[in-house]
């Protein structure tokens, strides 16, 4: 059984003692983690699981991590070379290492579908493999340099829930149970929900069943054709429901993000969701503010981003500064101030890493900008300081929702360079 803080704790305990308390009764620094083959492991699953992210970004322009399906994979494959007597299972660390360099090659897909893509659109090149491939190492690089240090903020002070994370803890923990039954009992679970998702997909395929003469067995798009001739037929205003979005969605990826994070964030969701197209949509639609022209849903967010996020920029920024005196010891006796004790100095990289490491890549991201995109010097130089902003949002967003919100990033990131180089379209992707 894991072990966590119950929430009263994470309220009443200062940060010292969650770390002292994890330190006590979860840290084992004993067992082996980042091994050349846990790394090896990661890196053939994670490439290849990187594109169902692109497939789901391409939909939603959202990014989710492949953290549970690599462990999965990880687990039986070496379970598999231990039972041919290949080597040895892996550790539940070396497993969660691997699926760390798995997640992260998921989540490195992330400019494909977006700031890549819109560049290739508005320039009407394509640009080279090594291109691409160096220019999102850079800005992974960059990246991890920016959200280690919020780590302290959003995991070992907050306690957020990181859905997707929690899952492959909770995942690993059953797997690696040393109670056989219990062990063997959630595998089994694992095993009867992703065949039952995998059937679902299969019966949703319109394609597929109608290949096969099956198509009477298409039972998710056929009820949600039939609610949508009968329920959501209703008009709001003047506009169909349907028209606005409002429909049974039968990807069971929504369905698992669902039940990932919770109740109280899902509420919040579909909150958000009812305000903006249950009501402020068909208004807008009704006074002609909102055109619907080729995708509703497009043209709905395409005025309803702005307000999101403002939001979340709002929110993301207000969460972290809403305790400076913890981000000011962050930095304490890095340059002559009050040393404070930090029980986990040993452990995690020091501040000194990023406080230095930022201003390096940084230039190297700006330098490969003005090289590879002919991006103005100091345009990429504010950028830098934008990356925070963004990074800040994006782990805000994932830690409660287990959703990276990249498409709505972008297009702030786009506003605010229309500002700084109005008519330089290719700059602001």
């Amino acid at each position: 059984m894991i072990k966590q803080l119950t929430p009263e704790q994470v309220r009443t305990m200062t940060l010292k003692e969650k770390d002292e308390w994890w330190l006590k009764n979860v840290y084992r620094g004993d067992m082996p983690q980042l091994t050349a083959r846990s790394a090896a492991t990661g890196m053939v699953l994670g490439g290849v699981l990187s594109l169902t992210n692109l497939y789901v970004g391409a939909h939603t322009g959202w990014t989710l991590g492949v953290g549970i399906t690599s462990v999965i994979l990880s687990y039986g494959l070496w379970k598999a070379f231990a039972g041919l007597n290949i080597g040895s299972e892996m550790t539940i660390l070396e497993n969660n290492a691997m699926q760390s360099i798995a997640t992260a090659a998921g989540y490195m897909t992330a400019p494909l579908i977006s700031s890549l893509a819109a560049y290739m659109l508005v320039t009407n090149k394509i640009i080279p493999m090594w291109q691409s491939m160096t220019w999102m190492m850079a800005l992974g690089f960059l990246g991890v340099l920016f959200a280690f240090p919020l780590k302290k903020r959003f995991i070992n002070e907050e306690q957020h829930p990181f859905p997707e994370g929690k899952a492959c803890g909770i995942v690993m923990d059953g797997l690696h149970s040393d109670d056989a039954k219990e062990g063997m009992l959630k595998t089994k679970l694992l095993i009867i929900f992703s065949a039952a998702s995998a059937f679902w997909n299969l019966i949703a395929s319109t394609t597929i069943m109608t290949s096969l003469h099956l198509g009477f067995l298409n039972i998710p798009v056929k009820l949600a054709g039939l609610l949508d001739k009968f329920v959501f037929s209703f008009k709001l205003l003047g506009t169909k429901m349907s028209d606005l979005t409002i429909n049974l969605d039968v990807d069971m990826v929504m369905y698992a993000v669902g039940g990932l994070i919770g109740i109280r964030i899902g509420i919040s969701l579909m909150i958000g969701a009812v305000i903006n197209f249950v009501f402020l949509a068909p208004i807008l639609i009704d006074q002609g503010i909102i055109v619907i022209e080729g995708s509703a849903f497009k043209s709905i967010t395409m005025w309803s981003l702005w307000g999101g996020v403002a939001m979340m920029t709002t929110a993301s920024l207000f969460s972290f500064f809403s305790k400076p005196k913890m981000i000011f010891s962050a930095f304490a006796g890095m340059f002559g101030g009050k040393k404070t004790e930090d029980v986990l100095q040993n452990i995690e990289l020091p501040m000194k890493v990023f406080v230095l490491g930022i201003p390096i890549a940084g230039l190297l991201v700006v330098a490969l900008g003005h090289w590879y995109f002919d991006v103005a010097w100091w345009l990429g130089l504010i950028a830098i300081p934008l990356v925070f902003v963004f990074t800040l949002i994006a782990v805000n967003s994932t830690a409660l929702t287990a959703i990276t919100p990249t498409g709505a990033l972008g297009k702030l990131t786009q506003l605010t360079y229309a500002a700084l180089a109005p008519g330089n379209i290719s700059q602001r992707t």
